[in-house]
């Protein structure tokens, strides 16, 4: 008995969340929607870039790599 009510008080706060989560994405204007997924888009591609990074060996490969993640890394600072 215990866990069915130990298991719907974990379900209710986990919808609550979910539901301060949508309130909080309303209340964005779409310029503010619109910047945060290119933040977010910048922050994925930044993430592959230093993933990429660390797996190459190659001098001319690495270097290109520390460009585009320098690049990003502006874009994301423009940002904010």
């Amino acid at each position: 008995m215990a866990r069915g009510w130990e298991s719907k008080s974990v379900e209710q706060q986990q919808e609550e969340k979910t539901a301060e989560r949508d309130n909080s994405k309303a209340r964005l204007s779409p310029e503010q929607k619109e910047r945060e997924r290119k933040i977010r888009g910048l922050e994925l591609s930044r993430q592959r870039l230093r993933q990429q990074l660390e797996a190459t060996q190659k001098p001319l490969h690495r270097e290109m790599l520390q460009k585009a993640l320098a690049e990003i890394e502006q874009q994301i600072a423009s940002y904010q």
